[in-house]
């Protein structure tokens, strides 16, 4: 199969790039639905007229209808999506990529999606897609799952289809609230992400940065102790990774701890862990939940992250985890082989 892909894209190199063209078209208005061709256009930076022509072709193989509400994929258009996806991810040699990446950072697994979520936000659903079939693929009964907020996360939680065959699921976040966004937040997340599962869940609702007495106290709580007991249990850790000085900032740190956040040359963020280049924990986020300690001590860890300027973050926090499975973008990956390159020559 490799072999006659390899043959197609030095004989007729136009025709794979019109396939991954129509298909990235097809993709975008099938998670964007209904969805008009300027909106198209501006999420795929291509021009009207190239939009125009392809959609014309789409509508006329009956793979997508276009409504006064805008376009919408059809039946088939939705097989068409399903099917290209892995023969697309072939064609463009990423199963080689997500391998080197897996033996250089030394990962139990790479999971990589075609596209790059910079250009084309619809990749980040795409991306939640990947970790549901992750999950789907590895969760079973009695399992504790810990997970933490972010955009990228609530992807992965609104792409998890409802499985009723499980039984005994408990779903906990991972550590306490930040941010204002309540919908993005661990404790939201986890609710429903255990509705998904046919599971049960116990919440944090504590804010991030309180001070060690506060803490103390707090973890006195007979509650708040029962659900952190529960996360250090957990069979399964789902977390996004950010980038060092973006989420000090989101975090609201004071100047004193950005600067010194600088000075320690922190370039990733992970469950409120900063990481150096050399992937040395710098500093730590004092809050209730999970730490490095007794994240290390999980089996399974699912990192989310895409976008060239997450590459620096994901390698500093990845490196060497043996029980993390990356799931990542295109443009992330191709990224990373290029450091590896640099790194191995």
């Amino acid at each position: 199969m490799q072999e006659i892909l390899s043959l197609q894209k030095k004989i007729v190199p136009e025709l794979v790039e019109v396939l991954e063209k129509r298909y990235s078209i097809l993709r975008t208005i099938y998670y964007n639905q209904p969805i008009g061709r300027r909106v198209l256009a501006n999420q795929l930076d291509l021009g009207e007229r190239i939009v125009r022509t392809e959609i014309n072709f789409l509508k006329s193989q009956n793979l997508i209808e276009i409504n006064t509400p805008g376009m919408t994929v059809t039946e088939e258009g939705r097989e068409i999506v399903g099917k290209l996806k892995d023969f697309i991810h072939e064609i463009k040699g990423l199963s080689d990529i997500e391998e080197n990446i897996r033996s250089f950072l030394g990962l139990k697994n790479v999971v990589i999606v075609p596209g790059d979520v910079e250009k084309n936000q619809t990749i980040l659903k795409e991306i939640g897609k990947a970790t549901a079939q992750y999950l789907k693929s590895t969760i079973e009964n009695d399992n504790i799952i810990a997970i933490t907020g972010g955009n990228t996360i609530k992807e992965f939680v609104e792409a998890m289809p409802k499985m009723n065959s499980l039984s005994n699921i408990l779903v906990v976040p991972a550590r306490g609230g930040m941010g204002r966004k309540v919908e993005i937040q661990a404790s939201t997340l986890a609710a429903s992400l255990a509705k998904k599962l046919n599971g049960s869940y116990k919440l944090l609702h504590i804010p991030e940065n309180l001070s060690l007495n506060l803490l103390d106290t707090l973890l006195k709580e007979k509650e708040i102790k029962e659900v952190i007991d529960n996360i250090h249990k957990a069979n399964i850790l789902i977390y996004g990774i950010g980038e060092a000085l973006v989420m000090a900032e989101k975090r609201d740190v004071s100047k004193e701890e950005y600067d010194k956040l600088k000075s320690l040359g922190a370039v990733g963020e992970a469950f409120g862990c900063y990481f150096n280049k050399d992937s040395h924990v710098v500093s730590e986020n004092t809050s209730i939940g999970i730490n490095i300690n007794e994240a290390r001590k999980i089996n399974t860890h699912i990192a989310v992250a895409a976008g060239e300027n997450k590459v620096d973050a994901i390698i500093a926090t990845m490196m060497n985890n043996h029980n993390a499975v990356l799931v990542t973008d295109e443009a992330a990956g191709r990224k990373i082989m290029e450091f590896i390159k640099d790194h191995t020559e």
